[in-house]
C-alpha cells in the first residue's frame, strides 16, 4: 500500500525564520503557501520537504535529505559552493575523495549541513 504512495521529507529546525532563507535561497526550493508560523513546506521536483520547528532540531547525526541528481551533480555542487555551502568530509570505508566529493567507483556524493546541523546530501546516482 505505501509503496504506491508519495512520501515527503520532514526536517526539524530550531527557528524557521533562520532556516527558510537557506532552503529557499541557497537550495532554491519553492515555498508553498502556509498558514502555520512554525511549519513551511517546499516543493523539490515532485517531492515535498516539510520544515518545522522542533526543540530536537539538529540532533540527528545521519543524513535527513538526499537529492539524486545524475548528470547535474557537478553543476549543483558548484552552485552550492558559490552560495557559500561548506561541504563535510567523512572518512568512510571504501570511499575516496576528489576534493569535496566522496567517491566509490562511479558513485559521487557530497554532504553538507543546514543552519541547524541537519545533514543533507547530493549524489550522482
Amino acid at each position: 500500500m505505501l509503496g504506491d504512495q508519495d512520501a515527503q521529507a520532514t526536517v526539524a529546525v530550531k527557528d524557521l525564520k533562520v532556516a527558510r532563507p537557506f532552503y529557499e535561497e541557497v537550495l532554491g526550493l519553492k515555498p508553498l503557501p502556509s498558514d502555520q508560523p512554525s511549519v513551511q513546506a517546499f516543493q523539490a521536483g515532485k517531492s515535498l520537504v516539510l520544515v518545522y520547528e522542533s526543540e530536537f532540531a539538529g540532533t540527528n547525526k545521519a543524513t535527513v535529505l538526499t537529492w539524486a541528481l545524475g548528470e547535474t551533480f557537478d553543476a549543483a555542487v558548484e552552485m552550492l559552493r558559490n552560495r557559500g555551502v561548506v561541504f563535510e568530509r567523512y572518512d568512510l570505508p571504501a570511499m575516496g575523495h576528489d576534493g569535496d566529493v566522496h567517491v566509490a567507483g562511479g558513485m559521487r556524493v557530497v554532504w553538507f549541513k543546514d543552519p541547524d546541523g541537519n545533514v543533507l546530501s547530493l549524489g550522482n546516482y
